[in-house]
Parts: C-alpha cells; structure tokens; sequence
C-alpha cells in the first residue's frame, strides 16, 4: 500500500488534518495516510521537505517563505489557518523576571534557526526597538528544550503559541510576559513538487476533505472537548482560542498576505528580495486573488 505522508505540529490548529487522517479516505485507492508529529517546529518541516522525508506539511507562513525563496522546492498548495497565531513570550518562573522590558538584553531560546521562535524574534524586536542579531540565539530544538532551559534561573526568552504554553504557565514553570500576533495567516499547505506532479487529483481531494472537515468544526459541539481532550489544554482555553481562529475552507489566498509577508522579512533583514507571488504558490491548487 502507498503511503502519503502528512507532518505539522502536535498542537491544536492541526485538529483537522488529525480527523481527515484518521478516516483513511483513500484506502479504496490502496493509499494510506500517515501523520507525523513534528515538535522541533517548522524549521524541520522544513527540512523534511527539501530531503524528501515528508510529502505535505504545515508550515508556519514566515517560516515556508524564507525557506522557499532560500532554494526549497516545495510550494504552498493553500492555506490552513487564515487568521494569525498569536506568540506568547515567556521566561523562566525561576528568573522572577515579570515584564517584557526586563528582557531587553537577554538571549532568545528558540527551535531551530529559521523557525517561527526564531523569526517572531526579529519582528518583537523591532517592535520594541530593540536591537539583536543571531548571536542572540540558543537552539533547544522544542517546547521539552525550553522547560529543560527554564530549570535555570538566567533571564531568557522563548515565544511560543500561547495556548500551547498555558498550561506551563499555569503550573508555574513558565512567566508569561508579553504577546505578539503575526500580521498574516499563520499556517501555510506546502507539498513535495513530486508530490504534485505526480498525484495533483490525490492532493485535490485531500485538500476538498481537508476544507469540509474545517468548515464544520466550530459549529459543532463536541469540538471544544475534543481538542481540549488531545491537547490537554483546558476547555476554556480552548473555548477562548477557537473563537479567534479560522481555518481555510477553499482555495484562495490573497496575494498582499503573501506580499506583506515578504515584505516584513524584508525589512527585518531575513530575506534578501521580495520575490512573486506565484513563485511561492503552485498555480493548480492556488487562486491567487
């Protein structure tokens, strides 16, 4: 039996794919689903990606179009959440650091170098004018990484999704700070260009399935405690998250997004030409508008 492989990260945007996955809608087809928990973040998506190891992946937004002006050949088929993905920044509870200004001169933790961790990082910088390069930077590869770095009481920060961290933060292992949204939709449906050349119909139907399970989520009652209940984040944390997010449900994606975008990591310095649009998405599974 074939096998597609499908990666993103074990938190609770991913919901859907998780619903699509378990139906097996292929198995007909002799083609099975399979999903991969990446907890290192969409730098090893990534990665995966240009190595072939994976065959989809969702990918933070920033973080795919770096890596696809950078030489990956994969392309955006669509996206998966439309609204942003709101950072908290956090510190160590042992620091007894407890606000944001405090931090101005601290080093960073993040998952990989051009992760979202690390490239949020540039954006919360320059919003609060403060200036930093890459020197400021500790890999810890992922959210158990961090509550490792947090056991010492030096003052350093980590952005991550904030619901994903509530719970740290509710058993005291980690001070939530300060916030910061992305000023674009946050996640992004990137494929292996194999992938879509040889098996467009497959990823059409993948993606039509994908979009009618998401279109349904938030009027359905059992939502809430069904991912409160897999992501051990509790209901009203849930409750409070699924009312600021929207999940793609059709094809479209709006040409300034993917502009601003660039444009942004631009201006911090991240990417060195703003390139077209197109060239970041593939133009069968796209309607650029």
């Amino acid at each position: 039996m074939e096998q597609i492989t499908i990666t993103g990260v074990p938190e609770h945007f991913n919901f859907p794919w998780i619903e699509v996955v378990k139906s097996q809608p292929f198995l007909k087809e002799n083609i099975q689903l399979q999903w991969l928990d990446e907890s290192k973040g969409s730098g090893a998506m990534n990665k995966a990606l240009r190595e072939g190891k994976t065959d989809i992946a969702i990918v933070l937004t920033e973080s795919f179009i770096k890596d696809r002006i950078e030489g990956n050949s994969a392309k955006i088929i669509g996206f998966h959440v439309s609204s942003p993905l709101v950072w908290g920044i956090h510190s160590s509870s042992k620091s007894n650091i407890k606000s944001l200004k405090s931090l101005e001169k601290s080093p960073f933790l993040i998952s990989r170098f051009g992760s979202g961790s690390h490239l949020m990082a540039y954006l919360l910088a320059k919003r609060e004018g403060w200036k930093i390069d890459d020197s400021r930077f500790e890999v810890i590869g992922n959210l158990d990484g961090a509550i490792q770095a947090f056991q010492e009481s030096t003052p350093r920060m980590f952005l991550w999704e904030k619901y994903t961290t509530k719970p740290l933060v509710d058993e005291g292992l980690f001070d939530r700070v300060g916030e910061i949204p992305t000023p674009w939709p946050c996640f992004v449906i990137v494929a292996r260009q194999e992938v879509i050349d040889e098996k467009p119909q497959l990823l059409k139907s993948l993606l039509s399935k994908l979009y009618a399970t998401s279109s349904t989520l938030k009027s359905s009652p059992q939502t809430v405690s069904l991912i409160s209940q897999k992501y051990r984040v509790q209901e009203a944390d849930i409750l409070e998250w699924i009312s600021q997010t929207d999940w793609q449900t059709d094809n479209q994606v709006k040409r300034k997004d993917l502009h601003h975008t660039m444009d942004v990591l631009k201006e911090l310095g991240l990417i060195e030409a703003v390139v077209s649009e197109e060239f970041l998405v593939s133009k069968d599974f796209v309607q650029l508008i």
